[in-house]
C-alpha cells in the first residue's frame, strides 16, 4: 500500500490529485435505486398532500389526545 509518505519520498507527482483551479468532475448519472423515485417521473398530487398532512397531523392530534386522556385518568381535570 503506498502512503503519503512514499509519494512525498519518492519525488514523483501524485497522479490522483488535480490543480485547485480546475473543474471538478461531473458525477456519474445513476438511475434511481430500488428505493429510489426519479424526480422527474413522479408530479406531486392532491392525495400526495393529503397523506403529508395525514402523516404530519395525525401524530401531533394522537399525542394531545393522549395528553388528555392521562391528564383525565389522573383526576387532574377536577384541580
Amino acid at each position: 500500500m503506498t502512503t503519503a509518505r512514499d509519494n512525498i519520498e519518492s519525488g514523483q507527482p501524485a497522479t490522483k490529485l488535480r490543480p485547485a483551479g480546475s473543474l471538478t468532475p461531473k458525477p456519474a448519472q445513476q438511475p434511481a435505486g430500488p428505493f429510489e423515485v426519479a424526480a422527474e417521473a413522479h408530479k406531486p398530487t392532491a392525495r400526495d398532500a393529503l397523506l403529508t398532512g395525514l402523516l404530519v397531523i395525525y401524530p401531533a392530534f394522537a399525542a394531545m389526545a393522549a395528553i388528555i386522556a392521562g391528564l383525565f385518568l389522573t383526576g387532574a381535570s377536577s384541580v
